[in-house]
């Protein structure tokens, strides 16, 4: 990145209006070039602040070789389709905040600066004020004690404007994403910095308020905040009552007070805070900038990297986790997130361009495929699960469905009782926006306890099947087994639904495997289509019990060699061992009553050495422990599709990547604890 940036500005409002005349004074940038959609306005702001280039466009801008940077100053519901056309043209970024109407938009800009290797930082301009770091090292060295309780406020009085986006539901309007996003971002700062955190803290609990008004957006709105030790947090955001714009940290032995928490320094004069401890007259503190606020923020793309430690991508995605809770708690929904948005909506991609991206991104994600008997398609060796974790609402089932896409995955697996349906019309909506079911294997499951028979089956499955607007599932697997039932009862009706056109492939899912056998030899007698896949638990690790009534795994020896000899289609669950296996748990949690269930199942002296072993092999392969948990199931000699639950696209990034991860037999073996084969597998 060169040391003097040409800059571009998207928009012309008041807050661009202050960056372009701020920018002169910084030590790196250059203003170059604005747009807007009217080049009236774009020639009466470069006019005022002297800019060579105006557009009527904000893609001529992007079009523009000579615009290093850009600074997004746009309407709300334009950050992340306009993140992720800056990120494909090359563009260094700043966007201001809120970074994008919800988490799962913020996923998808972000990892479009990841990959296209540019600068992208959200525009909390006052997180580059020495002042702010300054206020979270005394925090942090204990100037006030132990932290107790934290105060942020950021209001206004502003008149209802129907014609202004912040009173535009459909722009993501309001006071919460507007202003609450900056006392969410100091409040989780000020608290990891208690907290003794590399970085900001996550809430453990948020409760809002607030009030929508006639134009459905939040008028004033507040919140209270819980995170790790008891540090409490209040939290006011208003466009419409006035209640003051400051913050305030208590300790056991004191408090700081900012009265100008939002903009210090805002036209380069020194900003203030009051430190007051017990026993003591309070202090104010003045801290001085070399530039004014808005330049500070435009010389942080100088440092050659692409995030930067003020307001860092990790910080970004917690705080829109965060304004997504506090609007849930309202219940403020905005109209874009209501469908998943077709080509060009906020930059999501269209199908044709989620192949494209697919295809070029081949090496990175090495996807591979298998054969399912009965279905004319391939299917993804990884296959997305849709939990309520994964596909909780139309934003995230979009973001982590499209990036599952585009990266080679083809195949869902969704089931009767995910979120009562919720997951089913979630995946259903993204295939009919999307225009892709052709091109994807829908798996749907039913038959649970207690309503696992014949009769609740086929009632199920058209549920499913009308849940998710499909005519038929190219797999349809049985939740659970009723033993009391003849296996040859469930395949009677699951043929007929095959001979309806209504699926293309059935088996069972925690069907052990002597029932498999009494199914298929039953099928085979009355020539009919017997099972062609089947769902058990299969991992590198060993359960201690089954973690739900009546499963079933197939991670041991005889079951293994069973499905390496018939090669019938399996589709392991759990194959990280909930998460065991990534190393998000060590030995000493086994007390900690949050992971109690975890602890029950999965963790034993036997997996931790697995762990163990994982992360040496991942360190000499330059992976991750969670990737070789993944690899020892796709490197298998069976007939094998890994199903994955990743919360976000980073956790879904570093699953894809496992399937490029290759596995001798020995370091299998070894990674199983069969010792014969340590000399060769540890190196």
């Amino acid at each position: 990145m060169s040391q003097q940036l040409s800059w571009g500005i998207l928009g012309t409002g008041n807050i661009a209006a202050k960056f372009a005349s701020q920018l002169p004074r910084s030590k790196t940038g250059r203003l170059h070039a604005v747009a807007s959609r009217a080049l009236e306005s774009a020639e009466k702001f470069g006019t005022t602040h002297k800019v060579p280039k105006r557009y009527d466009s904000y893609q001529a801008l992007l079009d523009n070789p000579d615009v290093q940077a850009v600074y997004i100053s746009l309407p709300n519901h334009l950050h992340a389709e306009w993140t992720i056309r800056c990120a494909r043209a090359g563009k260094h970024i700043l966007c201001e905040k809120p970074f994008t109407l919800n988490h799962a938009e913020a996923m998808t800009a972000i990892e479009a600066a990841r990959r296209h290797g540019v600068f992208l930082m959200e525009a909390f301009m006052y997180r580059c004020h020495p002042v702010t770091a300054d206020v979270a090292r005394r925090v942090r060295e204990g100037a006030i004690g132990q932290v107790k309780f934290i105060e942020a406020r950021f209001s206004g009085t502003g008149q209802p404007n129907p014609q202004n986006y912040r009173w535009q539901n459909a722009a993501g309007g309001g006071g919460i994403l507007d202003l609450g996003g900056y006392c969410l971002s100091m409040t989780r700062l000020l608290a990891g910095a208690a907290l003794g955190l590399a970085g900001p803290a996550e809430p453990k609990q948020l409760k809002g308020a607030g009030h929508v008004g006639e134009y459905g957006v939040d008028e004033w709105a507040a919140a209270t905040l819980r995170f790790e030790g008891d540090i409490l947090a209040n939290l006011y955001a208003s466009q419409r009552v006035g209640a003051g714009s400051t913050v305030s940290v208590y300790g056991d032995r004191g408090r700081i007070l900012l009265t100008n928490p939002w903009f210090p320094g805002r036209d380069g004069e020194p900003a203030t805070f009051t430190l007051a401890t017990d026993g003591q007259p309070p202090q104010e503190i003045s801290v001085q900038a070399e530039v004014p606020l808005y330049a500070l923020e435009a010389d942080v793309l100088a440092t050659g990297q692409i995030t930067s430690p003020c307001m860092t991508w990790a910080d970004t995605l917690g705080n829109m986790e965060a304004l997504d809770l506090w609007r849930r708690e309202i219940g403020l929904v905005f109209e874009p997130e209501k469908a998943p948005q077709p080509v060009g909506g906020r930059g999501i991609p269209a199908p044709t361009g989620s192949r494209q991206e697919c295809r070029s991104h081949r090496t990175e994600t090495a996807m591979t495929y298998g054969r399912v008997p009965g279905l004319d398609k391939p299917v993804s060796r990884l296959v997305l699960g849709t939990m309520n974790y994964i596909f909780r609402d139309v934003p995230h089932t979009a973001a982590m469905a499209d990036h599952f896409f585009a990266h080679g995955g083809n195949c869902f697996d969704t089931a009767h009782l995910y979120g009562a349906g919720t997951a089913e019309r979630l995946l259903g909506q993204w295939i009919r926006a999307r225009d892709v079911r052709d091109e994807v294997v829908v798996i749907a499951k039913g038959a649970s306890i207690p309503n696992c028979n014949p009769k609740a089956l086929r009632e199920q499955f058209l549920e499913s099947l009308d849940r998710l607007g499909v005519e038929y599932a190219d797999i349809y697997l049985m939740h659970r087994d009723n033993p009391d039932i003849p296996a040859g009862e469930f395949v009677d009706v699951l043929n007929e639904l095959k001979d309806q056109g209504l699926l293309r492939a059935f088996g069972g899912s925690n069907w052990t495997i002597a029932r498999i056998e009494e199914a298929n030899a039953y099928a085979v007698a009355y020539a009919k289509t017997g099972f062609t896949a089947s769902s058990p638990n299969f991992s590198l690790a060993v359960w201690n019990e089954e973690p739900w009534e009546l499963c079933v795994t197939a991670s041991d020896p005889a079951s293994h060699d069973w499905y390496a000899r018939t090669q019938l289609s399996l589709f392991a669950w759990s194959s990280q061992a909930g998460g065991m296996l990534t190393g998000r748990f060590k030995p000493e949690d086994r007390d900690n009553p949050e992971f109690k269930e975890t602890v029950r199942v999965w963790f034993s002296d036997a997996n931790f050495e697995r762990l163990a072993r994982a992360g040496q092999l991942a360190a000499r392969k330059g992976v991750t422990s969670g990737q070789i948990a993944l690899a020892y199931v796709l490197n298998q000699p069976l007939n094998l599709f890994a199903l994955i639950g990743p919360h976000t696209i980073d956790e879904m990034n570093e699953a894809l990547g496992a399937a490029a991860v290759k596995l001798t037999s020995e370091e299998l073996r070894w990674l199983n604890l069969e010792d014969s084969a340590r000399d060769t597998a540890a190196g």
